[in-house]
């Protein structure tokens, strides 16, 4: 692509004298006979020009669709990430009410579910592996009794020693649990 001087000449080609010269040479060339000349224009290349615009503005529009998108996402996965730690920060708050009433501390009930309660709404999911299959991916085994469980191939959990949690799929802190087998 040329300069615009270059495309007005490709779309309207210089005349031998330029306007304003015929008349300063003493040429009898009046406004009207200018007028009657025919205008050739390369249709083409014009249809051309524009299709390369027109696909240069489609391109740029979807590459702002897709940033878009992406930044969408990403924002999205920011807050998830930034929500998932305040709750990880909350887990030993839990896990300290958990345990007051494992020991019969009265009025500490109502707390824990309540701040349990408001958490699950939010995507917390606690852990329950009692007398399942034991999944290094959600537990860690702390203990190891020997015996054999017929209903499961390999260890199975016999106890939770700490809560595991789960935020919105992803495991937020593995459980501690005891197994057998």
């Amino acid at each position: 692509m040329g300069s615009d001087e270059e495309r007005l000449d490709e779309v309207f080609p210089p005349t031998e004298d330029a306007p304003g010269e015929s008349e300063a040479n003493g040429d009898d060339v009046t406004a009207d006979a200018a007028a009657a000349e025919p205008i050739e224009l390369d249709i083409e290349g014009l249809l051309s020009e524009r299709d390369q615009f027109k696909d240069i503005a489609l391109r740029l529009q979807a590459d702002f669709e897709n940033y878009r998108r992406r930044m969408s996402a990403q924002r999205a996965e920011e807050i998830d990430r930034a929500t998932g730690r305040i709750v990880e920060s909350l887990l030993p708050v839990l896990d300290a009410c958990e345990a007051a009433f494992a020991h019969g501390v009265d009025g500490v009930e109502p707390i824990w579910s309540a701040l349990l309660g408001a958490l699950q709404k939010q995507g917390l999911e606690a852990l329950d592996l009692q007398g399942k299959p034991f999944d290094p991916t959600v537990a860690e085994a702390v203990t190891h009794d020997p015996g054999e469980d017929e209903t499961f191939e390999g260890p199975v959990v016999t106890d939770t020693l700490r809560t595991g949690y789960r935020w919105n799929g992803k495991i937020l802190r593995p459980a501690m649990v005891r197994t057998r087998g």
